[in-house]
């Protein structure tokens, strides 16, 4: 309800919660929605508040990267986007602030090294970069004092203390001292360019990937989502020919629901494998999901247990368009079909033991051997695939429906503003549902133990015939 007064009709927005206007209320000079739950992207159409003085969106969920057209206000004296998602580099634009007293970024995934521009903010008072993953030094302020708070030259700051650099009034120094800091400075200078020059060559022929917002039919109407090079630097990227031939022109279906379809595949000289596609058109595909995407990738690409399944790569192409996941298959199908549809005595009771106890450790590396922990969007005998000796695999093919239920083919996409304003706070949300797969992780014993399905339209609840059955017994027992 933090936007509800704002309407794009109303001809003055000044009355809008969070903005305030000059006293004529002819300029806009202050935006202040910090705290608010705001979700998605900066847009890079806030720099065309040419007498803004404050910007403040600190404690959001704002994703991607900074755009540089803020670099044109000006005017702006605060900048505070602290406490978000936001990440690639700070653009050097920011050095355009001129009348800049404070900018506060830490508590975000921003990357790279601070722009030397920023030393030319004659105003800037206060300037706070911890809890980033930024590296090298802070530029020295030419005018006047700067108390800075910057992030260790590490790619793990959290939970460092920020350092605090000040610079003083020159003093009189002696003749040796003045020649070792010429010396210092020289040698510094060449590392610096080596640094630089190093960097591009790794640099040279990446660049940020342009995803529209939302789909439009002209350029002005798109902005830049900065996708991390580094991100999937170390996970296979399939091409669609590759898995093309593998699945027999995907005709091999092994599995479908209304979100994705899962196929079988034989690589020549490798590994039976699983591809998991979203069934999403590219006319739905927006760069929220794209980063969504590839964070997924990232996130599955470091489960590494016996008793999980085990990401080989992913598929992304633009033409066609192709977003596609791949997994190592597993070729004795689901738990759910061993238990339902095949023949009850394939699982002993000694083979149900060794399935329970291997989902138990395989929850128990992804909750507490992996920081931060991870969970099964739906686990259930589904999400439970058996090899050939009955070693559970635990595999989460579920995590498309959010995507898929955003994508803007459902009803209420539009209405609610696009795919930003429903669309699940982030990964990092689901790594917060322990209990949920605790309680799950029992109601899955049950069904390993019973035979029948969580749910039945004859039976009903597999929880509610449960607690009925101990309630029974305790009554013909005399129990409590």
């Amino acid at each position: 309800m933090v936007l509800s007064n704002w309407n794009s009709l109303d001809a003055d927005p000044c009355n809008w919660r969070g903005i305030y206007c000059s006293p004529t209320h002819n300029h806009i000079i202050t935006l202040n929605l910090s705290g608010s739950s705001l979700k998605g992207f900066l847009a890079p159409e806030l720099g065309l508040l040419s007498s803004l003085q404050e910007l403040a969106l600190h404690n959001n969920n704002l994703l991607g990267a900074i755009p540089k057209h803020i670099g044109a206000l000006t005017n702006l004296k605060l900048l505070d986007l602290g406490l978000n998602q936001l990440s690639g580099p700070i653009p050097p634009e920011l050095g355009n602030l001129v009348s800049a007293t404070k900018i506060n970024l830490q508590s975000n995934g921003l990357t790279g090294s601070v722009p030397p521009e920023l030393g030319n903010l004659r105003n800037l008072v206060e300037l706070r970069l911890d809890r980033n993953k930024l590296q090298g030094t802070v530029p020295a302020n030419n005018s006047r004092t700067t108390q800075t708070q910057k992030s260790h030259p590490t790619a793990n700051s959290e939970h460092q203390h920020p350092a605090h650099v000040s610079k003083h009034r020159d003093t009189s120094k002696p003749g040796w001292l003045l020649a070792l800091e010429v010396v210092t400075g020289t040698v510094a200078g060449f590392l610096l360019l080596f640094a630089i020059l190093t960097g591009l060559t790794k640099l040279k022929g990446k660049s940020p990937v342009i995803i529209p917002w939302k789909k439009a039919g002209n350029e002005k109407d798109q902005c830049v989502i900065y996708i991390d090079p580094d991100l999937l630097k170390d996970v296979k990227r399939w091409s669609r020919q590759e898995l093309e031939v593998a699945c027999e022109d995907f005709s091999n279906i092994i599995g479908s629901s209304p979100d994705s379809i899962v196929y079988k595949g034989v690589v020549k000289d490798g590994p039976e494998i699983a591809v998991i596609c979203p069934c999403i058109n590219a006319e739905y595909w927006t760069g929220y999901l794209e980063l969504y995407f590839q964070k997924e990738v990232a996130d599955l690409a470091r489960i590494n247990h016996e008793n999980t399944g085990k990401l080989l790569g992913y598929c992304r192409e633009s033409t066609p368009f192709s977003r596609m996941l791949v997994f190592q298959y597993a070729s004795n199908g689901t738990l759910y079909e061993h238990l339902h549809y095949g023949e009850g005595c394939q699982l002993s009771w000694a083979r149900r033991m060794r399935i329970i106890i291997g989902i138990a450790r395989g929850l128990k590396y992804l909750h507490t051997e992996l920081n931060p922990p991870f969970t099964i969007s739906e686990l259930n005998s589904s999400a439970v695939y058996l090899t050939e000796d009955f070693s559970p695999k635990l595999v989460d093919f579920e995590s498309w429906k959010a995507i898929y239920a955003r994508s803007g083919k459902s009803a209420d996409s539009d209405q609610n503003g696009g795919v930003i304003c429903g669309f699940p706070d982030s990964i990092e949300a689901r790594h917060l549902d322990v209990e949920a797969n605790i309680f799950a992780f029992g109601v899955l014993l049950l069904e390993i133990i019973s035979g029948r399905p969580p749910y039945c339209k004859d039976r009903g609840c597999l929880v509610d015939w449960a607690i009925f059955g101990v309630a029974r017994s305790n009554l013909l027992s005399g129990g409590p």
